[in-house]
């Protein structure tokens, strides 16, 4: 049977050590030197190479010889085991949360559709920055190997990859490797070479619409590096949830009694809460500022589709855009990912860190299949999808 998901011919599973956070889901780019200081063997050094330590100073394209020096390095140490024509399976677990499921594979690229006019069964849902798109074209050119996946979805066999895969792996024995990542979830890959497995999982894996639910600037990427295929998690809606993903403004354009009065005027409910900013239900956002907490409502356009009347897309035109006079991508904005409790953003806030957060519902799961099923775009940063596919761990040389 014709599937868009196949084995990954040339592969390279590590040995241990090397797992990374993906490089987008970190809050301060500092964290990600201090990880790469702590573990010189993580997969951070080569993915985001400007930020390791004996690379500090240089631009990231100045920076890519080191990571493909590193790259070299750990393959010829041992960090990565090679391996031919394999899928991998792919089990996530942690006390208190339901196991997590995974086929890394690779995914033909002329399959993603990111709008209605556009024929394909990948879906990509959201507005991306570009300069990231551009760094992970060069990166892949540099090291001709992918080190992180694009997070899928399957949503027309969900259940029934759920099942396999759950099978597959309790059939499996010791994995080949286990990492624990940063959350103290542990994360097992087993490769799974030609055979009647192989074929039935892949199968299984592309027999629907395949949703990207991480990974839209790695997406793009491979669009944009012309890659046949990219590297991919495709995993199950059973195997993931949706958190919040916050923002945070480190200075404000103007004093503060103005952007109150900017907001109320631009028709937002606005009121003072005596209580710590908390993330809110959906249809309200909570500003915390100047150790002030406030409840807003922004006003909606009902003239505009519902994906444009989403909380993070009225976070970004109306509060960001019309009141700040903020452009997405000013780098005043931080995006602050479901792993960064609202207690932690308040903390940013309190110590000067940053001006102001900006509190907001996670998005639903009917809210993201929706937007999907009519071939639109969240805005940027909207989903927060957890468990994370872990970077670093089975990597796909291009040939």
């Amino acid at each position: 049977m014709t599937t868009v998901v196949h084995s990954i011919s040339r592969a390279w599973l590590t040995t241990g050590a090397t797992g990374a956070q993906n490089y987008d889901e970190f809050a301060d780019d500092a964290e990600i030197t201090a990880i790469i200081s702590a573990n010189p063997r993580s997969a951070l050094a080569v993915e985001m190479p400007h930020l390791a330590p004996d690379s500090l100073g240089k631009s990231f394209s100045d920076s890519l010889p080191d990571a493909v020096a590193r790259l070299a390095l750990a393959r010829a140490d041992g960090s990565y085991a090679p391996a031919e024509h394999v899928v991998v399976l792919y089990r996530i677990t942690a006390p208190g949360e339901p196991t997590a499921y995974g086929l890394w594979s690779m995914v033909d690229t002329d399959q993603i559709s990111a709008s209605a006019d556009e024929a394909g069964l990948v879906i990509r849902n959201e507005e991306v920055f570009i300069e990231k798109v551009r760094e992970r074209v060069a990166l892949a050119g540099a090291l001709s190997t992918l080190l992180s996946p694009v997070l899928l979805l399957q949503t027309a066999k969900g259940d029934e990859l759920h099942a396999a895969l759950a099978a597959a792996a309790d059939a499996a024995g010791v994995p080949a490797a286990t990492d624990i990542d940063q959350t103290g979830r542990t994360h097992a890959i087993w490769p799974i070479g030609p055979g009647p497995l192989q074929d039935e999982l892949t199968t299984l894996a592309g027999g629907g619409e395949l949703v990207v639910a991480d990974g839209n600037h790695r997406s793009l990427a491979a669009q944009t590096g012309r890659l046949p295929r990219f590297l991919a998690v495709v995993t199950t809606p059973a195997s993931v949830a949706i958190q919040p993903y916050n923002r945070l403004v480190s200075e404000l354009p103007m004093p503060l009694d103005d952007f109150l009065t900017r907001l109320r005027s631009s028709g937002a409910e606005v009121s003072e809460l005596d209580r710590p900013a908390v993330i809110p239900a959906k249809g309200t956002i909570e500003l915390y500022l100047a150790g002030r907490t406030f409840a807003v409502v922004l006003p909606i356009d009902k003239n505009l589709p519902d994906v444009e009347n989403l909380d993070h897309a009225l976070v970004e035109r109306e509060l960001l855009g019309d009141v700040l006079g903020l452009d997405p991508g000013d780098k005043r904005i931080s995006y602050i990912g479901g792993d960064y409790p609202a207690a932690w953003l308040r903390g940013e806030v309190d110590n000067g860190h940053a001006e102001l957060a900006v509190l907001i519902a996670p998005v639903t799961v009917d809210d993201f299949v929706t937007v999907n099923l009519e071939r639109q775009k969240l805005p940027r940063k909207s989903t927060w999808f957890t468990p994370k596919a872990r970077g670093g761990l089975v990597l796909a040389q291009l040939d």
